[in-house]
């Protein structure tokens, strides 16, 4: 399962802080998931507002 950021994404920048392959990129509005993400789901207890979330997909 790979990992998408929702619009709930408020750039805290705790999900940023925790991933190993720096595969959480900023744009204007929210962070996004890079393919660069190895799905070692590190930032998910990390986002406070949980707006991280699985999108079924591999």
């Amino acid at each position: 399962m790979s990992f998408i950021i929702t619009s709930d994404c408020i750039k805290c920048g705790a999900c940023v802080d925790v991933c190993p392959e720096n595969a959480i990129v900023e744009d204007d509005t929210q962070y996004f998931i890079t393919g660069d993400c190895i799905e070692c789901g590190l930032c998910l207890p990390e986002c406070p507002l949980e707006a991280i979330v699985g999108n079924g997909k591999k």
